[in-house]
């Protein structure tokens, strides 16, 4: 049975640095292989974790809805879509990729997103550890694409905005009942102490902050050098929190 790990957050937070420093932990506590699902069109998890995506689930379905009239002779539907979905998986070593992308193309989807249930099931039962960047409503989640959570980290930066948004994700979650274990705050870019406004809107909005990431000049250095983030040393500030964080959670 996999462990899932979710990160939310509003755009410019930097969940996916989130969720790509979480995945450089589990490889290096030796929790592997792992399945690194990007689940917002917006982010760029692959390029994060030097496993750039070539193509993606929302581009298959869009082909399948155009090419299924004119499907190899013999073959049904569900085999063919089926082998069109594992064009997605960039594999590596110890990290795979899946990136989810989003249909474009006019139509329903309901019959491919009931077969990409069920092959996200099969595939991640090939994987210990599953870790989620989603996009910012959660919509994989909400339409039940992608497995539930086990553990969800709600990334806001030092702002009132960033705490309500994380407040909102958090409600979202509840309403769509999906049975998440554990949900916690980590406030990132921050340095020094919180400012009290931010702690009283942390208190309103129900969130438990486990984890503070400070700023770290080594990401943006990283990004202009095209590095993945696995690559950060151990001196690295953020390095240094996400252990932190995850020293702090139930891993299962």
């Amino acid at each position: 049975m996999s462990f899932t790990i979710g990160v939310a957050g509003k755009g410019g937070t930097g969940k996916t640095t989130v969720a790509a420093l979480i995945i450089r932990h589990l490889k290096k506590t030796g929790r592997t292989p792992i399945l690194a699902v990007d689940a917002d069109p917006n982010s760029n998890l692959g390029d994060s974790i030097g496993l750039p995506a070539e193509t993606s689930i929302g581009t298959v379905l869009d082909e399948f809805l155009k090419s299924k009239l004119n499907l190899p002779q013999g073959m049904p539907k569900s085999a063919y879509l089926e082998v069109q979905l594992n064009r997605v998986i960039v594999e590596s070593e110890e990290v795979d990729l899946v990136s989810m992308g989003r249909p474009e193309g006019p139509g329903c989807y309901c019959y491919p997103n009931e077969l990409l249930r069920k092959f996200l099931d099969v595939l991640s039962g090939n994987y210990p550890y599953i870790v989620m960047d989603n996009e910012a409503g959660m919509e994989h989640l909400s339409r039940r694409t992608t497995r539930e959570l086990d553990l969800l980290f709600l990334v806001s930066d030092p702002t009132v905005k960033g705490i309500r948004s994380a407040g909102r994700l958090k409600r979202l979650a509840e309403e769509l009942d999906l049975n998440i274990k554990q949900i916690h705050l980590v406030v990132n870019r921050a340095n020094g102490d919180l400012d009290l406004r931010l702690i009283e809107e942390m208190e309103k909005e129900g969130l438990e902050l486990l984890q503070i990431i400070p700023e770290d000049e080594l990401l943006p250095r990283y990004d202009l050098e095209y590095k993945p983030l696995l690559e950060l040393p151990e001196s690295s500030k953020a390095v240094k929190a996400i252990d932190e964080l995850m020293s702090k959670v139930d891993l299962g």
